[in-house]
């Protein structure tokens, strides 16, 4: 039996059945691999680390969006840094009177995400309110003349081409990007086994945003308990929308989920104690 064995995290591993091999490349910038395994479906991985399968993708890529999406209520514009799979991508086109630009470093990823995890995507790369720019994510929002609603830096781990995603630099030429009041979302890892990564980008966007914090989701393929997403912006008021005005904006945006929900959304906030100890704690 082939084992596809996760080791990004030192002394902990996620091992998972390869039921068959439907595609591997060592790309230009990172080694690409798509498997088949009963409990997942198709997975795929980047460098042997697991960055999205077909059955809990939907957790990962519906509280990256809607979350931003329905704290701010009015976007009309909307950056994807990342996101190759197409999965954030798809989760905004469920939205009417969007435009979305996508930038991706790694056009192998996207092609094949295409070609062999197409449920991924539902066809958000052929819709046009989509405009995909294969590109360096740094360089693209240092140098942008454009303005977004809503960034999700939807990043690899900060390992090889993701860490520079993680720098203080780059955070704040995003923030450059932003509109008046809008919003930044991180993926920040799993807190358990990654203390050092949620510490860091806590430090580096609390130094630039009035309002920072995280809110969490729990995925299955993602190992060592529930994963957080980073939150940053200068309206202090979009963490504050009650569940009444959040479930009036979900209705009437006529999207359907199958996580998300606008109790789902409040209650992500809540950060165990243990979590809150780590963005506190003095080192």
């Amino acid at each position: 039996m082939r084992l596809f064995d996760e080791g990004l995290h030192s002394g902990v591993n996620l091992a998972l059945k390869v039921d068959e091999v439907i595609y591997r490349e060592q790309t230009e910038l990172q080694d690409l691999m798509i498997f088949e395994n009963k409990q997942f479906g198709r997975v795929m991985s980047l460098d042997g680390a697991i960055q999205t399968t077909e059955k809990d993708e939907f957790i990962y890529h519906e509280m990256f969006v809607h979350v931003p999406m329905l704290a701010h209520g009015r976007v009309r514009r909307a950056l994807i840094i990342g996101g190759g799979d197409g999965g954030a991508a798809r989760q905004f086109m469920k939205y009417q009177n969007i435009e979305v630009t996508m930038v991706d470093i790694d056009r192998s990823v996207v092609e094949l995400s295409k070609k062999y995890m197409p449920s991924v995507s539902g066809g958000a790369f052929d819709d046009p309110r989509l405009e995909l720019v294969i590109a360096d994510g740094c360089k693209y929002v240092k140098d942008a003349k454009q303005r977004w609603d809503v960034i999700i830096i939807d990043s690899t781990d900060p390992h090889g081409p993701g860490e520079v995603l993680y720098s203080e630099e780059f955070y704040r030429d995003c923030k450059s990007c932003l509109t008046a009041g809008g919003i930044i979302i991180t993926q920040n890892g799993v807190p358990y086994v990654q203390e050092s990564e949620l510490r860091t980008s806590y430090d580096r966007l609390g130094g630039l945003f009035r309002d920072v914090s995280f809110y969490l989701a729990a995925i299955p393929s993602y190992v060592g308990g529930v994963m957080a997403f980073g939150w940053a912006t200068d309206d202090t008021d979009h963490r504050k929308v009650s569940l009444s005005k959040l479930a009036e904006r979900y209705m009437e945006s006529g999207i359907t989920t199958d996580y998300y929900t606008p109790e789902v959304h409040l209650a992500a906030f809540a950060l165990p104690l243990h979590i809150q100890k780590m963005l506190t704690r003095q080192d």
